[in-house]
């Protein structure tokens, strides 16, 4: 199959991807265009040893690196005011990265594929972007777990990225409790608590008081992941990675992506 037939499908996504990157529309295109014309004028020059999406990006990003591409006033593009200033935190290789696995769903391996650098440095480059987003936008947040060694660790995460942690709630009761002494501007919740008390029960109460981006963490996926609408829009299983947490409270914050009431899987 040609170079063109490959990389068709995974065009408008590139736009995407290089208008956000860019910071308008117009110069995000005119990169996606000097791609192709670049892979016209020397097919070799696709990497053959990558999937076809994962080549066509690492063959954009090294031409838009090559091109000095600078940080511009993110203009232009169908994105909200708070999503502009939120790009403009972000340095360009941080960007990069972040954009690669934020909105285009890159793994951490594709992600140091398209860098070209090792997976160690492409998480590296998440956890700065995370830093960064957080520089610009530290919150506070609640944690709903009844695990504590698993509640520490979720809490050093957020700390490491510069939010404040403003309680640890093990029932329902307590994290409703907490929001209502305190609302804050993020919630991560485990959706089985220790006495036998409902996280998710706990998160749609919370969401009746206040407008709050959620993030699960559960051992129990199958339970949100119905099928149904609504789901969550951020959903870690655990075990989890720390980077993926990190990951996730950076999206939640950047995107501002507010909750809204989730279902549960009935069971017999």
């Amino acid at each position: 199959m040609s170079i063109a037939r490959n990389i068709a499908p995974h065009l408008p996504y590139l736009r995407r991807f290089a208008r956000a990157l860019e910071g308008a529309q117009s110069g995000g295109d005119a990169f996606v265009a000097a791609t192709l014309e670049a892979l016209i004028a020397d097919p070799s020059a696709f990497p053959a040893d990558l999937t076809p999406r994962v080549a066509l990006y690492k063959v954009f990003v090294k031409l838009w690196t090559s091109a000095n591409g600078k940080t511009k006033a993110f203009r232009g593009l169908a994105l909200s005011d708070a999503l502009q200033r939120n790009l403009e935190a972000i340095t360009p290789i941080s960007r990069q990265a972040f954009l690669l696995h934020a909105v285009e769903g890159f793994g951490l391996g594709e992600i140091a594929a398209i860098l070209d650098c090792a997976p160690e440095r492409a998480e590296q480059l998440l956890d700065e972007a995370g830093r960064e987003i957080a520089d610009q936008m530290a919150t506070s947040v609640l944690i709903i777990e009844d695990e504590p060694i698993i509640a520490l660790d979720i809490e050093s995460m957020a700390r490491d990225l510069g939010h404040e942690v403003t309680g640890v709630a093990r029932t329902h009761r307590e994290a409703v409790s907490m929001v209502r002494t305190r609302p804050p501007g993020l919630v991560l919740a485990d959706i089985q608590l220790a006495d036998g008390s409902s996280g998710l029960d706990a998160v749609n109460e919370i969401l009746t008081e206040i407008n709050v981006p959620v993030i699960f963490i559960t051992a129990f996926p199958e339970r949100l992941l119905t099928g149904d609408k609504p789901e969550p829009a951020f959903l870690i299983t655990k075990p989890f990675r720390p980077e993926t947490v990190k990951a996730a409270i950076s999206q939640a914050l950047f995107f501002d992506r507010k909750a809204g009431k989730v279902g549960t899987k009935k069971t017999a």
